[in-house]
């Protein structure tokens, strides 16, 4: 079983590197781009882990516990 892991930092949270990604966008002629946010994606194999609800809250608890601070991120999980 595959799932992806969408880590990103809370709205009021700031990024910098956003910020940086879109001025360098803006400078390049893309004056469109009005706001970057950078995040984080993890591809993760998982063994069979019985039924879905069990291998959604173990992801949960990886999330929590080690992909994403907590006090500045939120996290979205699909299983593939």
């Amino acid at each position: 079983m595959r799932a992806r892991v969408f880590v990103t930092l809370k709205q009021g949270v700031h990024d910098p590197a956003g910020k940086a990604v879109q001025g360098g966008l803006v400078s390049m002629g893309y004056e469109e781009v009005q706001a970057v946010r950078i995040g984080k994606v993890f591809d993760i194999e998982l063994a069979d882990g019985g039924p879905e609800a069990v291998v959604r809250s173990r992801l949960d608890e990886m999330c929590k516990k080690l992909l994403a601070n907590m006090v500045i991120e939120s996290f979205r999980v699909e299983l593939l």
